[in-house]
């Protein structure tokens, strides 16, 4: 599968580098785009979540990276209560 990085930089400037095993991230986040930390969270779940889905089909088991991905993520986004997420690039 194509795998993914999405740079993201959180509201108090925080990089975060976050792994999704397949393209369809680029179906939920674009280069530039600024998004909420609550919205961010609730894409990112349902992204990484058909990143995963297409693991599963392609091999039978849904995809333990994506699956820590989200973990670090939404461990991040705790940190937040307000502001909002800079997508900054999405690269192989």
């Amino acid at each position: 599968m194509p795998e993914r990085y999405v740079s993201v930089r959180w509201p108090d400037g925080h990089a975060q580098r976050i792994y999704s095993p397949s393209t369809v991230v680029e179906d939920y986040f674009a280069a530039g785009e600024r998004v909420p930390v609550g919205e961010f969270v609730a894409r990112s779940r349902v992204a990484l979540g058909a990143a995963s889905d297409r693991v599963r089909a392609a091999y039978g088991f849904p995809c333990g990276r994506a699956a820590a991905a989200l973990a670090e993520v939404t461990a991040t986004a705790g940190r937040y209560a307000a502001g909002v997420v800079t997508v900054e690039r999405i690269e192989p």
